[in-house]
């Protein structure tokens, strides 16, 4: 005989069950939405922005090595290191780099505007401003996950 109030013990178990099952549901769907933020699905214009902060972080240490792997797989398979150096000649000195607005307009295109502020040797001979201030556009490709600057062959 059951008291009132009491549900018999398979029902208890069953609920546990039904608990258990949605907590693990729960948690492949926050595994899913976090594999997606790192595939740049989440906030595109935040993980574009990190990376090509990055990257002229490291072009302007001086670090062609590390800017150079932000280059898409097809640039870097086809252009060396020593060439990617070649193509950012020693006229020019950047010291700072910042995206500054970026806006995606497909889920795997983004462009970004950089704002650089830079010198030059020949400004230093004549009566110019020791620093210029510009803005360049980017575009950043995703691929493989991961977002990548495309540069032109």
């Amino acid at each position: 005989m059951m008291k009132a109030g009491h549900a018999p013990n398979r029902s208890l178990k069953g609920g546990r069950g039904a608990l258990v099952s949605k907590l693990a549901g729960l948690g492949v769907a926050v595994a899913l939405l976090a594999g997606c933020a790192s595939m740049g699905g989440a906030n595109p214009e935040a993980a574009v922005k990190a990376r090509a902060n990055a990257r002229w972080a490291a072009l302007i240490k001086g670090d062609q090595n590390a800017a150079y792997q932000y280059n898409t797989p097809g640039f870097r398979a086809t252009v060396p290191p020593e060439k990617f150096v070649e193509r950012r000649g020693k006229d020019v000195r950047v010291l700072e780099g910042e995206a500054v607005k970026v806006t995606c307009s497909t889920a795997d295109k983004c462009d970004v505007q950089i704002r650089l502020a830079a010198t030059a040797a020949a400004m230093f001979r004549q009566n110019f401003p020791k620093q210029v201030v510009t803005y360049i556009d980017e575009t950043w490709l995703l691929e493989g996950g991961q977002w990548w600057i495309f540069e032109k062959l």
